[in-house]
Order: C-alpha cells, then sequence, then structure tokens
C-alpha cells in the first residue's frame, strides 16, 4: 500500500471521517499529483512554499469560479426552479448531502433566514441561509404542487412526488454542471467545501464553521483552513495580544 492509500485509510477507518470527505482529501491528492507531474517534480516534498500556496490560490479560485457558474442559470421550468433551489440551499448552507435530502419544511424558517438540522450524533444545529437560497425556496415552494401535495413533508420531491434520493442530487448537479459547459467533473460536496473556505475566508472563525458544518472534531474543520492561511495570519496578527513582535529599543 502506497503512502497515499494508507493516508485514506487512515482517514476513514481510524478517525472515521465521512465518505464524502475522504472523497474530498482524495481529490485534493490527485489535483496535487498532477501539479508535480506538470512540474515534472517526483516528490512532495521538493515543493517550495511558493507552488504550494499558487497551487492552493488556483484550485480556491476554480471552485470559486466554478460554483458562481454552476448557479448561473435561469429556472423557467418547475424541474429547474426545484433544481435552482437545491442548488441555492446547498451552497448558502453548508448542509450535508443526506441533510439535505431529507429536509422537511418544517425545519425551514424563511421569515428568519434559519434552517434547523438534526445531523451526525442527532445534534441539533440552527443554519443561516442567504437571501438568494430564499428567494429560490419561495419559488420552489410555489410551484412543488405540480410534484406532491402539502401531505409530503420533505421539501425536495421527484416528480412521481417521492423524497428525492441522494443519488437524484447527484445526478441533477452533474446535469447542470455539463449544461453550463464547466470543465471538471462537480460533486455535491464541492458546494458544501466552498460554503465553508469561503466563510472561514471572510471571518476567520473556524469555531463558527465548525459549528455551520456540525463537525464534532474541529480536526475535521481544520482541512479548510489551508485555503487561505494568509488571511488567517492577518486575523491571528491584529486580533492576538501576544501576536506582535516587540520593538528593538
Amino acid at each position: 500500500m502506497d503512502h497515499r492509500a494508507e493516508f485514506l485509510d487512515h482517514l476513514a477507518n481510524e478517525r472515521r471521517l465521512s465518505p464524502n470527505t475522504v472523497s474530498a482529501y482524495r481529490r485534493d491528492l490527485d489535483t496535487l499529483a498532477a501539479e508535480l507531474a506538470r512540474l515534472g517534480i517526483d516528490d512532495a516534498g521538493k515543493l517550495a512554499e511558493h507552488q504550494v500556496r499558487d497551487l492552493i490560490a488556483r484550485r480556491h479560485r476554480l471552485d470559486t469560479d466554478a460554483v458562481a457558474h454552476l448557479l448561473d442559470f435561469k429556472a423557467d421550468t418547475p424541474l429547474a426552479i426545484r433544481d435552482k433551489a437545491i442548488l441555492e440551499l446547498f451552497y448558502s448552507s453548508g448542509l450535508r448531502l443526506s441533510e439535505l435530502a431529507g429536509l422537511r419544511w418544517d425545519q425551514i424558517d424563511t421569515a428568519s433566514g434559519l434552517v434547523r438540522v438534526t445531523g451526525k450524533g442527532r445534534k441539533t444545529r440552527l443554519v443561516p441561509i442567504g437571501a438568494y437560497a430564499v428567494r429560490a425556496l419561495e419559488a420552489w415552494r410555489r410551484v412543488r404542487g405540480n410534484f406532491a401535495g402539502f401531505e409530503q413533508p420533505v421539501v425536495f420531491v421527484s416528480q412521481r412526488g417521492n423524497p428525492i434520493s441522494v443519488r437524484t442530487i447527484q445526478a441533477r448537479i452533474r446535469h447542470w454542471a455539463h449544461r453550463q459547459g464547466l470543465p471538471q467533473r462537480v460533486y455535491p460536496h464541492l458546494l458544501r467545501h466552498s460554503f465553508a473556505s469561503h466563510l472561514l475566508e471572510s471571518s476567520g472563525d473556524l469555531r463558527a464553521v465548525q459549528e455551520l458544518l456540525g463537525h464534532a472534531d474541529i480536526s475535521t474543520t481544520q482541512v479548510y483552513t489551508h485555503l487561505d492561511f494568509q488571511h488567517l495570519a492577518r486575523v491571528y496578527d491584529k486580533a492576538h495580544p501576544r501576536a506582535k513582535k516587540k520593538k528593538r529599543r
């Protein structure tokens, strides 16, 4: 077993991270391997610091641009309106795929812009959602009667009126990625990943991001900290009383 496989096995079997999180690590390692091949480097340890930072910055810009482009489509049919609501809510809230698929209307308060979710370990958390997601949800509520009646409590339903499956959400994301002409494979975790990294970049508050994602262990959240370490360093230097170096006399 190579080091990459050993690391992924450690994440899955010893740290017991979710399959989606392990897959995210695998994709990052694949990206790193491709970058090493492009640079003609046979050992990651030979990468210079500036090369690592450049790789991370380019990857972050790719994710940012991809998500923005993915969401930029006109929803003019009930199916497209449903999908738009799924994507906007996914990106706005950072919910897990399973949480989004099983979401009920009584968990959403569009007036307050909040979603109440019960995640892993039966832990309940409140997650704010943005105006775009609220508008998309309200648009979906208006046309949802084409697919299901009010007796169905689950928010997102199939065209037959049944609760939408995780696989269907995955397929619809692939559909819109292809429809929008995105060159890379777009996966559901990209939306949760982008939610977390953008929030961390703006706030620098790792604990808050941990709570919003529903991570029991902050070490799981720390996968996102590498995305903009320079920003975190500036926050630390500005806020921590022992961060500033004493001036020489």
